[in-house]
């Protein structure tokens, strides 16, 4: 039992299996099939017209339908989408809508009687090409032998751009072992160089699908030797080494990506796997690659960025497994695991299921064989429509991935869909079950003659069909037996092959297809041919340059095939050169040069085979000859004219000298002097070998002929010409072409030709001979001879009736040939009559189809170009509304019998004619009528205000649609409040009569910003809608907790002051509260300035923060700050101690107001300028600590030489003191000078300025008081200076010092490096 279940579900299957391959004729009913259809995912250019491609075949041709995003897809609806006629292919015009507004999920269905086919889903997404972010980028300073990382962070787009890295000139950033930029697009430095320093490391995005090209802001990157710092401070300080850090040592390598010790990795099969290993390290590592679990699979992979990134590309499972990268340089080594799992989406087990073919009454198998990983799950469907779904069929059987037909009848033809999926995608694919009842027929042409050499395979082809699956039987020449052993193969697809056709296998084969309904038979050729061959080889040679060289090439071939010889040189084609010759079985090479050796193939193709032969040519150098001197040759001479006939006559001559250069060919010329006197025309060429040329000639011209010569150096001088030749006249060999006939009256008909031209006249007094006669009427030809014209007006002509027409030839020697009939129209008059029964149908509220019938051909008397409908607006059904509209025009091109009228305006009543219209112009107009548009969905409210903002309390104004398209019934509010994250919370509704204009909100929060959205409605539904946002008023009791004087800091400060944003004033409670776009501004002052933050919710791109001091003298410009899209920025550079006006400003278009948020008042704290934090750096307190004691050591020297003797110096430097300005110091007494104590502050000289610009008495670090004249000061008895050198504590800034005018100062020298830190 078991063995006869097996043998009927092979035997199922082979029936499944040769009724698939059988390709059923356009002519026989069935099912729709798909033939074409986009891709599924389908990314649209947003600058052109979409076209979604969906075609099918089907007897009878199917109608199309779409689905978008699971619901139907009315594309009547649509006036930017349109169907293209006989097909489903969509074209959307994006002129009038943006692509983006079509993007979602389309599926096409194709149907007629007998099934219903879909497509696959069609996802349109619109590419994307965002910019770059504005963004601020730091010079980066590193020093020479770290790693580095160059991040490139590009838009995201779709597709995702193409990243590469390029210099200002637009030449990429050379890459190495070294440098490499990794998969996502950063540029990684295993160890930077010195030369790594530049200012133009550019990261660029390219687009692929727009085909645009974006770059990031150029980074700076400078790389420093602080060995090399170090050299060079030391010569300035003792060979002092300021540099406690060592340079960089070299160092074991290390992972910068991938991080850890192992990763994991997921690709899909088929698809490209990519992983990469970065390593730092110094010398710089090497990467290499293994697989711990088998070998790589080196036919499919690849190393890319010197072996950093693995490349393996049409994954398979076997691809699944742990990789492992190393790195190593001579220290050491490190090493990364990566795991790869392999998932598949889903794939086909021998291909997606075929169409069935069934007689009634036969078995049938239709198999949806696939797989994947995660093992994907198979779902069927019938015309688009889950088979469970579907009508029972007691035929049909469905087992999970088969569905069985057994004992089918007629009527079960359908449509199935089979779809296969998993986590990771999914196929479906259309496959029809037709049953059909047809005789046999074959589709193989008849009498088709196959060709092929001898001794090859010939196949012989049968096409079939029929239904049951007709038998096929194959004959040959008289019948005797059937061809089904050696040397015929026949094939399940009716071919028949012999594996060795010979000659005796030529002749006549018959091709008989058999059923149960019939037989037909269909006859064939077989002819064998003889092969192509080479008889005679090219063959080696050696010549002298200078000389010629001849290459043979003689070759066999079946006399019924046309050959054809090509020669290569060095298997490519032969040079551009006059001097390579091919004829028929040779190639001639002249005056031989170096670059003519190489290897000569000659190869002899025909239409079914070809055969080839080599042979090299080597050059050497000839033989020292005397120098030939080439000019171009001397004028041909002697030209004599015999064998004169009437059309011909031959010309001979005498070539001139060559002049070492062989003549090429020669070109014949002749001078006609009766119709084109003095002017040289081209007759022919003859090679140069020839003297003698047969020429053709033309009746009714005097020739005169010359010769010119041709060789390498150029054409010779004419010849002398020869004597006339004078040609007899006859009569015209051809007749005017292009003959017309056309009206330009209602009476008339012009006939016009093309003229013949003087050489084409063929003899004297030519003229035309113009006929013509009305085509219906049996009537004769009228003729009229004209002649120096190319047009013919007949006059009193009937309107618009069909004429032939027929021009001819004449001169004084005859009448040319019979001239063709070329047919044509008498002039055209205005339409009689208007169209009938005209009739209106309205589709919609925007929509209306007119109907008419076609006025008769006989009442339009011309060319029918079409119909035109007239319609305009009377007035709108609206009191609000009652415009009136101008005439619109609606043109139907051909003979049209009704038309749709778009466009029209909801609630409104329309008038409309309909006339028709020819080359003329339009006739009568129809009767006017009227017509009613329903109802449509309003427009928009025209404007929406908010006023009287309270604590808990809005009021919202607004005004009705200006478009109202019917009578409105009401309105609908909803809003809901926005955080400061710019998150929507929960949505309130409220419903509103047709008559209010205003509301009151009550119960809202202060301080809170909402969102409000109000439509109007009609009974055809609610209408778009128009926001606004408004903000409540901040609780005043909060804000006096807030309210802080904000102009106490002080320079003493010691803790940062906290500047307030003041708050609005207060407006009256009925004001109208403008939006602004600008919240919860508010700032803070941290270390490097104080930082704004705010809010913003406008829509303009444009945002920017402007600052000027509060009373600020004269007008004062305000200072732009842009804030590149952020919502926060800190303003840099303000001077400590003042006050500030500070607010943001949103700029629109051109013609837009500016938007301003609420001023702030911020004090910058006066704080001491601060340098670089190096203070807490120990050799810099080394540093201080020397150059302190030297400079006391330095004090007590002078001290002790300006006491010698006994003098007090105290009374001295009290008169010194009074004095306005010092004495300068002398370098033998160490005397000071140039020292003044004004109130300009000034510095001494050499020394460096604060940051900030200024300088204060406190900041000085040369005051008298600091030697000894302040309370701090102590002298001893004899009056000598024993005091510390100190400063004010409270106010000098450690990183300014004392300075000498004489010698550099150390500060100024760590100042300056500071710009290298």
């Amino acid at each position: 039992m078991m063995e006869r279940r097996m043998d009927t579900a092979l035997l199922v299957l082979l029936m499944g299996h040769l009724a698939a391959a059988l390709e059923v004729p356009l002519d026989l009913p069935q099912p729709p099939t798909i033939t074409q259809q986009s891709p599924k995912d389908y990314i649209i250019d947003p600058r052109e017209n979409i076209v979604i491609h969906c075609d099918a075949k089907g007897k009878p041709h199917p109608s199309f339908s779409w689905t978008r995003n699971g619901t139907h897809f009315d594309i009547d609806e649509d006036v930017n989408v349109v169907m293209r006629p006989h097909s489903g292919t969509l074209v959307v015009d994006i002129s009038r809508e943006k692509a983006d507004h079509y993007e979602g999920v389309y599926q096409c269905t194709a149907r007629n009687k007998h099934g219903t086919a879909v497509s696959h889903n069609i996802v349109i997404r619109q590419s994307r090409s965002p910019l770059w972010s504005k963004e601020r980028i730091k010079q980066i300073v590193v020093q020479e032998g770290v790693s580095l990382v160059l991040p490139c962070r590009p838009p995201a787009g779709l597709p995702p751009p193409i990243i590469f890295w390029m210099d200002n000139n637009f030449q990429r950033l050379p890459q190495s072992s070294r440098v490499s930029q990794s998969l996502n697009g950063d540029l990684y430095f295993s160890n930077v160089l010195r030369e790594d320093s530049r200012n133009d490391y550019i990261c660029y995005a390219r687009f692929p699908h727009t085909q645009t090209i974006q770059q990031k802001q150029p980074i700076t990157v400078k790389v420093l030797n602080l060995e090399a710092i170090n050299d060079t401070m030391a010569a300035f300080y003792n060979e002092t080494d300021l540099f406690s850090e060592d340079p960089v040592d070299e160092r074991k390598p290390t992972f910068l990506i991938p991080s850890g010790s192992s990763s994991s990795h997921t690709v899909l099969r088929g698809q490209v796997l990519e992983m990469e290993c970065i390593a730092e390290g110094l010398p710089t590592p090497e990467i290499s690659w293994i697989k711990l679990s088998g070998d790589l699979p080196t036919q499919r992979m690849s190393y890319l960025y010197y072996q950093k990134n693995l490349r393996i590309v049409n994954v398979s499972a076997s691809d699944a497994g742990d990789y492992r990268c190393s790195a190593k340089n001579m220290l050491g080594s490190v090493h990364h695991t990566i795991h790869v799992s392999v998932k598949a989406s889903p794939y086909w087990i021998g291909g997606a299921p075929r169409n069935l073919v069934l007689a009634p009454g036969e078995n049938g198998v239709l198999t949806c064989r696939a797989s994947g990983t995660p093992k994907p799950s198979i779902t069927w469907a019938m015309n688009g429509i889950p088979i469970a779904n579907s009508p029972k069929d007691l035929s049909r059987k469905v087992e999970e991935d088969t569905i069985i037909f057994t004992d089918i009848q007629m009527g079960s033809s359908a449509v199935y869909q089979c779809n296969v999926s998993n986590d990771h995608g999914y196929l479906m694919a259309n496959a029809f079950v037709n049953v059909l009842s047809e005789p046999p027929r074959v589709l193989t042409p008849a009498n088709k003659v196959y060709q092929v050499i001898k001794n090859h395979r010939a196949r012989i082809d049968c096409a079939f069909f029929g239904s049951p699956i007709p038998k096929i039987t194959w004959f040959k020449d008289s019948r005797s037996s059937t061809l089904d052993g050696d040397p015929y193969i026949q094939h399940d697809n009716g071919t028949l092959e012999i594996h060795t056709a010979q000659a005796r296998n030529s002749g006549k084969y018959t091709c008989a297809a058999r059923n149960m309904l019939g037989i037909y038979e269909n006859h064939v050729y077989l002819e064998v041919k003889e092969p192509t061959r080479i008889l005679k080889q090219p063959e080696y040679k050696v010549v002298q340059r200078g000389r010629s060289v001849v290459f043979e090439c003689k070759v066999k071939h079946d006399p019924t095939l046309v050959p054809t010889m090509t020669w290569l040189k060095d298997d490519g084609e032969l040079p551009d050169d006059e001097r390579l010759i091919v004829d028929s079985d040779s190639l001639t090479i002249t005056d031989v040069t170096e670059s003519d050796g190489g290897v000569y193939t000659c190869i002899m193709n025909t239409t079914l085979d070809h055969d080839s032969a080599s042979a090299e040519l080597t050059v050497v150098e000839a033989t020292p000859t005397p120098a030939v001197v080439y000019e171009r040759p001397d004028p041909p001479t002697d030209l004599e004219l015999t064998d004169q006939k009437k059309r011909s006559v031959q010309l001979t001559w005498t070539p001139g000298d060559e002049h070492n250069s062989p003549i090429q060919k020669f070109l014949i010329q002749y001078d006609d002097s009766l119709h084109h006197r003095g002017h040289w025309h081209n007759l022919t060429e003859v090679p140069g070998t020839r003297t003698t040329a047969h020429l053709k000639l033309s009746p009714y011209v005097h020739y005169t002929f010359r010769v010119l010569a041709l060789n390498a150096m150029g054409f010779s001088r004419p010849s002398f010409p020869s004597r006339m030749f004078k040609t007899e006249a006859a009569a015209p060999d051809e007749n005017p072409k292009d003959v017309e006939g056309f009206g330009t009256e209602h009476d008339n008909l012009v006939i016009s030709w093309k003229p013949l031209t003087g050489l084409q006249s063929n003899g004297p007094g030519l003229r035309y001979r113009v006929m013509w006669r009305q085509k219906a009427v049996e009537s004769d030809w009228t003729t009229v001879t004209v002649s120096n014209n190319s047009r013919f007006v007949v006059s009193g002509t009937p309107t618009f009736v069909p004429y032939e027409l027929k021009v001819q030839a004449v001169n004084d020697h005859g009448v040319g040939p019979e001239p063709a009939i070329a047919r044509g129209y008498s002039g055209e008059d205005l339409p009689v009559a208007a169209p009938e029964n005209v009739q209106v149908v309205v589709l919609n509220s925007t929509l209306a189809e007119v109907h008419w019938d076609p006025v008769p051909h006989k009442l339009i008397r011309g060319h029918l170009k079409g119909y035109k409908v007239y319609y305009w607006k009377e007035r709108s059904l609206h009191k609000h509304n009652p415009y009136h509209m101008e005439k619109l025009i609606l043109m139907f091109s051909g003979n049209h019998s009704h038309g749709m009228v778009p466009g029209l305006h909801p609630f409104s009543v329309y008038s409309f004619n309909v006339r028709v219209y020819n080359g003329k112009g339009e006739g009568p107009v129809s009767p006017t009528q009227q017509f009613d548009t329903p109802e449509g969905v309003p427009g928009a409210p025209t404007s929406l205000i908010v006023t009287n903002s309270n604590l808990d309390t809005l009021t919202l104004e607004w005004s009705p649609p200006h478009d109202r398209k019917g009578r409105i019934t009401g309105y609908t509010l909803k809003y809901q409040p926005v955080n400061n994250s710019n998150e929507l919370g929960p949505v309130e509704e409220l419903a509103l009569l047709a008559n209010e204009t205003s509301v009151t909100l009550p119960n809202l929060k202060y301080s809170t910003r909402y969102k409000f959205y109000l439509n109007a409605k009609t009974v055809r539904g609610a209408g778009p809608a128009i926001s606004q946002e408004a903000v409540t008023i901040v609780d005043e009791a909060l804000m006096s907790l807030l309210d802080v004087d904000v102009g106490e800091g002080t320079a003493g400060s010691t803790q940062s002051s906290h500047p307030l944003a003041q708050p609005p004033p207060h407006r009256l409670p009925d004001e109208a509260l403008p939006v602004s776009p600008f919240g919860n501004v508010s700032s803070s002052v941290g270390e490097d300035g104080p930082l704004i933050s705010w809010e913003y919710w406008g829509p303009e791109k444009n945002v920017y923060v402007e600052y000027m001091v509060e009373n600020s003298e004269g007008e004062q410009e305000w200072q732009k700050e842009p804030v590149n899209g952020s919502q926060n920025v800190v303003l840099k550079g303000l001077k400590g101690g003042l006050s500030y006006r500070v607010r943001l400003v949103a700029k629109g278009h051109h013609d837009q107001p500016l938007h301003h948020s609420e001023e702030l008042l911020v004090t910058v704290p006066a704080v001491a300028s601060r340098q670089v934090d190096i203070a807490t750096q120990g050799w810099f307190i080394g540093l201080m600590c020397a150059i302190a004691l030297l400079i006391l050591i330095l004090l007590i020297i002078c001290f002790i030489q300006r006491n010698k003797g006994g003098k007090y110096p105290v009374k001295e430097k009290e008169d010194a003191h009074t004095d306005p300005e010092f004495q300068p110091m002398k370098e033998d007494d160490c005397t000071f000078g140039e020292y003044s104590d004004n109130e300009d502050h000034k510095p001494l000289k050499g020394s460096r300025t604060p940051s900030n610009g200024t300088v204060k008495r406190d900041d000085s670090d040369d005051s008298l008081v600091d030697y000894g004249e302040g309370g701090d000061g102590q002298f001893n008895e004899d009056g000598s200076f024993i005091g510390q050198y100190s400063g004010k504590s409270g106010s000098r800034d450690t990183a300014e010092g004392h300075e000498s005018s004489e010698a550099p100062s150390p500060i100024n020298t760590m100042n300056s490096l500071n710009s290298f830190v």
